[in-house]
């Protein structure tokens, strides 16, 4: 017989168990170690590189802030400072007049 929170957990462990947000936490950061020398690391870097990659594919931010579950736009709007920095750097580089 499954657990009822079994039944409603996203994630469960071995023995059906709800993965608590701390596993995830500490499984994070012990995979982030082993591939980045980042001192943070945790699913809200994970998160934010995420939200930064799409924004910075021309992804609709709409689209994003649908994604991150975000109930305003405002909340997203902060992956857009990274966007226009990098469009101001691609600027610089490309245009005879960028510097």
């Amino acid at each position: 017989m499954v657990p009822d929170y079994a039944e409603t957990a996203l994630l469960c462990k071995p023995n059906g168990k709800p993965v608590k947000p701390a596993d995830v936490y500490t499984t994070v950061r012990k995979v982030l170690e082993q591939v980045t020398t980042l001192k943070k690391r945790s699913p809200h870097v994970l998160r934010h590189t995420f939200a930064t990659h799409l924004m910075n594919n021309g992804a609709n931010i709409n689209a994003v802030k649908e994604l991150l579950g975000h109930a305003s736009l405002a909340s997203t709007q902060v992956y857009t400072h990274n966007t226009i920095e990098k469009l101001r750097r691609v600027h610089q580089q490309a245009h005879p007049r960028g510097e």
